[in-house]
């Protein structure tokens, strides 16, 4: 993974938006005792950076952040889990149902 970035480098920033002591007396405990932390990625403002160094982004919705640099070229991890057969079965079994209601 690149150490350095350039501007206009699609980059990940972090941001603490609310300390321990911060957060709704609402909360679980867990959670009550850790940091709110925002991750977001963006295009990097400054003309070069390191990873932790403080930077400016501008989002893809055009506004501008800023955090500590953790991740340079970062990618989309995000998953559903895994396949669940009984999910799978559903679909095609309503259809059927529905089409079996509208020939009544």
């Amino acid at each position: 993974m690149p150490q350095t970035a350039n501007k206009g480098a699609w980059v990940k920033i972090s941001n603490t938006v609310l300390k321990v002591g911060e957060r709704a007396p609402n909360i679980p405990e867990e959670t009550a005792k850790v940091p709110l932390i925002m991750h977001l990625n963006g295009f990097l403002l400054s003309d070069e950076a390191r990873l932790g160094d403080c930077v400016s982004i501008e989002t893809l919705s055009g506004r501008k952040v800023s955090g500590d640099l953790i991740e340079i070229n970062p990618r989309y991890t995000h998953s559903f889990g895994e396949f669940i057969p009984e999910l799978g079965e559903v679909g095609p079994r309503l259809r059927k149902e529905l089409e079996r209601k509208e020939e009544s």
